[in-house]
Order: C-alpha cells, then structure tokens, then sequence
C-alpha cells in the first residue's frame, strides 16, 4: 500500500523523503510508474507550499518556481520567450499539470523544456542545498533524493533566443530531437552562444563544439557553416522506436540551420 503525505512547507517535505519516498510534483512521471508497475517506492510526498508556485524576475534573470506548470508558464508575461518551449509539451491535459520541477527528471526523448533552461544558464536550487548549474545537476539527477525548489535562467533579448522541436507526430509527438540557442549579440556578432540539443544522448546535452564553431560569426549561411559540421560529430545519439541514432546525426545540421537562419519547420 503506497502512502500519501502532504506538507505545507517545501523544508517538512524534503526532510519526509526516506529511502522509500518520492516528492510528487505534477505526478506525470510518477502516475506513469504506477500505471505500469515500476515504482521502487512505498511512500508519495507532496507539499503545498507556494513559493513553489512563484515566477521572480530581476534584472537578467528569471527565477521558476518548481510547481509552475507549462499552462503557467504559457500564461506568464515574464516567461514569454518560452512559451513556444511549454507548447511543446504534450497537449493540453498534460500542460495542466506537468511541472517546471518535474521536467527535469523526464528521461530520453522526453525533457524538451530541460533543454531550453540549459540553453539559458540554467540553475537549480534545491530544498537545503542551494544552488547548482543545470549540467551537473541533470548528470547526478538519478540519484538525487530531494525537492528542486525552483529554476534561474537568463531572460534573452530580442531574438536571442531560438527553440526548434523535430517529433513525427504534430504538434504534441515525442522529440525525434530538440534543439534551444540562446545567442547574444555584439556588434551583429554571436558572443558567448549557448546551444542544447534533446534526444541526442540520454539527457539534454550542452552542444559546446557548436558554440565554440559560432563564436564571432554572423547569422547568415556562410557564418554558421562550420557551426554545422561541428554539430555531426558532436553527439553519439541512441536509438530508440522513434529513430535511430545514425538518423539523428544525419539530420541535425538540417535542423540546426533552420533554427539559427530562422527558416522554421519544412
């Protein structure tokens, strides 16, 4: 018999996780387990403390509370440049109640806002442990036994900030791949480019062969051309019922040049 237990501060409730308890945030992740009988626990724990719930900006940056959803994220003002990103997540009974928190833990191919806030210098606070870059965290997330609080990422200007999801079902499929650029400009050039790609490893990856290959060059199609053929040998890809990973390195550079000329989905 599974246990249920709710708190009303976030402190009460990562101070309940035992061995045998799991922190339900929108519960998509955890419902899923129960469903199909995998859960390696015998207590859920869940908290109603708001400040969960709560979206700062200030200055460059934005901070998420954990428990926003993407409906609450596609309703934010503050979070306008990532509307595009929470509309990408499954459909709508999904959005109501998937969470900023519990993306974090979605496994390949799912995850497709993680790669976003890892484009955007994403950072992590966690109940009693405070803050820590998005990469490290994603890459120690499976043995991780607490409550993410919330997500700081950067607020890009302008057009400095581009998303591009590939699935084969429209517009709510699982990613073949995702792609996220934050590229911040000087004097009409790329300066300190952050790019993430989803689907292409066993969790959001930073494409830093990418970056570097766009490091002062211009937006147009001669600039980004060796950002193209640094990108095929950037990752070693799965595969998976969706697509192999040989397809997936064959058609990132198509995808990547769409995303950063602005061409969109064709």
């Amino acid at each position: 018999m599974i246990g249920f237990e709710t708190y009303p501060n976030v402190d009460q409730a990562a101070a309940a996780l035992r061995d045998d308890g799991v922190y339900f945030g929108g519960g998509t992740l955890i419902m899923r387990a129960l469903n199909y009988g995998e859960q390696d626990f015998s207590r859920i724990v869940r908290t109603t403390d708001p400040a969960l719930k709560q979206v700062e900006a200030a200055g460059d940056r934005v901070r998420i509370g954990a428990d926003v959803t993407m409906r609450e994220v596609i309703a934010s003002s503050d979070l306008s440049f990532l509307t595009p990103v929470a509309r990408s997540v499954g459909g709508p009974a999904v959005r109501n109640v998937a969470t900023v928190g519990g993306n974090l833990f979605a496994e390949h191919p799912y995850g497709d806002f993680t790669v976003a806030l890892l484009a955007l210098d994403g950072r992590v606070s966690v109940a009693g442990g405070g803050e820590h870059d998005l990469s490290d965290f994603i890459s120690s997330r499976t043995t991780f036994n607490g409550v993410v609080t919330s997500v700081s990422v950067a607020r890009p200007g302008g057009q400095d900030f581009r998303y591009h999801k590939v699935s084969r079902v429209k517009p709510k499929g699982v990613s073949v791949m995702s792609i996220a650029a934050w590229l911040p400009r000087a004097t009409g050039r790329i300066s300190n480019a952050r790019l993430a790609f989803g689907a292409m490893g066993e969790t959001p990856l930073r494409a830093l062969p990418v970056e570097q290959a766009l490091e002062g060059t211009s937006l147009d199609a001669s600039g980004i051309e060796s950002a193209l053929q640094a990108v095929i040998g950037a990752f070693n890809p799965p595969d998976d019922p969706l697509a192999s990973g040989w397809y997936r390195k064959e058609v990132a550079p198509v995808h990547l040049r769409r995303l950063l000329l602005g061409e969109g989905e064709k």
